[in-house]
């Protein structure tokens, strides 16, 4: 999907960009209409109107399409520069709202299809355990930055690990919902309860 709050800098980042997204779309309805192990790459490039070469130069493998997300860097940063009076729960709604809030109908529906694909898709499932350690990372340190505390602070640690927890929970539910809710709301009903304790 394009990106919907910053741009890259510079002609030659945004084409990049704007060729990454392309090949990303066209991948995810493939494997909306078509299902994703009976899609080939050869299907893909020709859907994207790119060469094999190209689509390899950014994707090394067909899953790459469905783990890329450009989302998350820019949550990541505008985690970390929310008002320093909020509390890391606040600061993470803030962010997540402000990148959210800016995808079109079509992009949240590609995100949710993305989502959906990797909770069910087999050959995806095997490389999650690794997404989801690169999340934590990248979290982790904007974490450590937004707080002035050391990456392997204990407290650090234990944080980005209950956000890690919720948010993919909140994927999950989220992409197999039939009603078509708001991953927004449902994000921030989890939030809520994470910010209150986890109260049972």
């Amino acid at each position: 999907m394009s990106t919907p709050t910053t741009a890259p800098t510079g002609l030659r980042e945004r084409k990049k960009a704007r060729t990454r997204a392309t090949i990303q779309q066209a991948a995810l309805r493939l494997f909306h209409d078509q299902g994703y192990a009976a899609t080939t790459v050869d299907q893909i490039v020709q859907a994207a109107d790119v060469s094999e070469r190209t689509f390899f130069r950014y994707f090394p493998t067909k899953a790459d399409t469905i783990f890329y997300d450009q989302l998350e860097p820019l949550v990541a940063e505008a985690f970390v520069t929310q008002p320093a009076g909020l509390n890391a729960v606040a600061a993470l709604r803030g962010a997540v709202t402000q990148v959210y809030s800016n995808l079109t109908p079509e992009q949240s529906e590609l995100e949710r299809q993305r989502q959906r694909l990797i909770a069910q898709v087999s050959g995806v499932q095997a490389v999650t355990p690794q997404k989801i350690q690169s999340v934590i990372t990248l979290f982790t340190s904007a974490l450590a930055r937004r707080t002035g505390r050391a990456p392997d602070d204990p407290a650090v640690l234990a944080w980005v690990g209950a956000m890690a927890g919720v948010v993919l929970v909140t994927y999950v539910t989220w992409s197999a919902d039939p009603t078509g809710s708001r991953f927004l709301d449902r994000l921030g009903d989890a939030l809520d309860l994470l910010e209150q304790g986890l109260p049972l």
